[in-house]
């Protein structure tokens, strides 16, 4: 038996454990998009029990054995016979195998069975509390939740800060010594071109995009753009929710969601252009590797890059709407038969501060997240009250962005993220950015003729570059390693500042050039 092919028990048992997620992530979908209210306390106790099991799978002594044949269990080292025999991807596998089974070994099953549940009838109460305006309706959910978070870290074990343990379920090597100056520089720079913007006389007129459009032909209009990305619906769904995402039990059943509002046109469009960035990336993976981590994505960075390239850097781009404009407008001729391509571009790229996230422009988008980030921070680290969560909401946005939400609806009740307990997650949402423009580059560099090929509609060959260059990858590489591999450079913001600074600066007419720096 070659070494690799020993490796085959232990691929089979993670096979198994992947099985039971997918049930939970079935329950979880299904709880989003069709499951009636009165099913929301079983489908908790549903959900508890198969995340449970899966973790009791993983952390018993079968998979402890298995593993331990080939790496050291205390260190991850491969054990020195093993070093030498497996090839790179059997080695990546028993990595992310033990960097997974090392953290779970630290979370009591009973602790698992809570955490679950919890987040189960949490998001329920949130949904109520959202629709009602209610905070006081969710906040005991909340404070449940952030006690269990913080316990989780500390179960965990991190260094400096307990929400390091956290941002690293979903960002992998990331820290919070790593993002605040890095927050810090792109802050400067977001705060320096909304300036520019507020003091430019080009006014979009926004007014074409909030006229009435039906709920049907937005559908469909979304469903033909999913299906010119590549999204392959004999493979994947597209249904309505709450709050859009994307989830995935195989590459061969991905499901993507968004919501329609009758006088939000964007809404519908680019909720469905995001997350079927998300459903390239699930559909993409290798579904030879299947239930290991070699067919899982590498982080949520990467995969938000995903969903932020197709948003940004295709879907608000000239060359995608000069074929995309006119499908447009044959859809609602009415409300667009007048309007020209320009002012629609104009439109929906306009920059305004906004109260909610996943509606934010490109560039104050990110202001966003870095509330988020601050409060997130504040709250596991101890030094916030989650019963003042409102009112440090409210300030903090009228301090980023210069707007007071009017309702918690609107400020801290819009994101979903919380209630199912993903403390840690918002920074990555920023990162995906700073990929996304990182990759986008490349790919316009490997292929000279995106532009053009865009422009007539043809969004495959960009698909296949990132099927090739990141999604059949699965977690062979960091994400780091992954994507100096890819750009031959490390994670920096550069190339989105610059980015950011020509595409406005052009469209709002002030300087494209950076300021000149000043020595004191």
């Amino acid at each position: 038996m070659s070494a690799d092919a020993a490796l085959d028990p232990l691929k089979q048992t993670l096979r198994q454990i992947h099985h039971l997620h997918d049930a939970a992530a079935v329950l979880s979908w299904d709880q989003e998009t069709y499951m009636p209210p009165g099913g929301g306390a079983v489908r908790a106790e549903q959900l508890a029990t198969l995340q449970t099991l899966a973790h009791d799978q993983f952390v018993s002594q079968e998979m402890e054995s298995r593993l331990g044949t080939f790496v050291d269990l205390s260190t991850g080292a491969l054990h020195s016979q093993h070093a030498s025999a497996l090839d790179e991807p059997s080695q990546a596998l028993l990595r992310e195998t033990w960097r997974d089974f090392s953290r779970a070994k630290k979370l009591p099953s009973a602790f698992v069975n809570q955490l679950e549940r919890e987040c189960s009838l949490a998001q329920q109460v949130w949904a109520e509390a959202r629709k009602t305006n209610d905070f006081q309706r969710f906040l005991p959910n909340l404070q449940r939740i952030v006690k269990l978070k913080q316990q989780e870290a500390e179960y965990l074990g991190y260094t400096d800060s307990p929400y390091n343990a956290l941002l690293d379920t979903y960002e992998p090597g990331s820290t919070v010594a790593q993002l605040r100056p890095l927050f810090a520089t792109l802050r400067t720079e977001l705060i320096r071109l909304l300036d520019s913007i507020r003091q430019s006389p080009v006014q979009p007129n926004t007014q074409i995009l909030t006229q009435s459009y039906g709920q049907t032909p937005q559908m469909d209009f979304g469903r033909l753009v999913l299906k010119h990305m590549g999204y392959d619906f004999q493979r994947g769904r597209l249904d309505l929710s709450e709050h859009p995402f994307t989830t995935a039990f195989h590459p061969t059943d991905v499901r993507v969601t968004t919501r329609i509002f009758e006088t939000d046109l964007p809404s519908c469009l680019f909720s469905c252009i995001h997350e079927g960035g998300h459903g390239l990336y699930e559909q993409g993976l290798p579904a030879k590797h299947y239930g290991t981590p070699l067919g899982e994505a590498v982080s949520l960075g990467i995969h938000e890059s995903q969903s932020r390239l197709w948003e940004n850097c295709v879907g608000r781009s000239r060359a995608f709407w000069q074929y995309f404009y006119p499908k447009l407008q044959e859809t609602f001729p009415t409300q667009l038969g007048e309007t020209s391509a320009e002012d629609f571009y104009l439109a929906i790229n306009r920059v305004a501060p906004s109260f909610v996230r996943v509606e934010a422009d490109e560039l104050t988008y990110n202001l966003h997240i870095m509330v988020r980030f601050e409060i997130e921070l504040d709250i596991i680290e101890g030094r916030m009250h989650v019963e003042d969560l409102p009112e440090i909401w409210n300030a903090k946005i009228q301090e980023y962005l210069g707007i007071v939400p009017s309702s918690d609806a609107e400020g801290v009740l819009q994101d979903v993220h919380w209630s199912f307990g993903a403390f840690g997650y918002f920074p990555t949402y920023t990162l995906g950015n700073l990929y996304a423009a990182m990759l986008f580059r490349q790919a316009r560099t490997d292929l000279p003729d995106l532009d053009r090929t865009i422009s007539q509609g043809n969004l495959l060959p960009l698909k296949s570059w990132l099927n090739d260059r990141v999604h059949r990858w699965g977690r062979q590489y960091t994400a780091a390693d992954l994507i100096t591999r890819v750009t031959g450079q490390a994670l920096t913001p550069e190339p989105f500042i610059q980015d950011l600074r020509q595409k406005f600066g052009t469209l709002y007419q002030f300087p494209t050039t950076p300021p000149a720096s000043k020595h004191e």
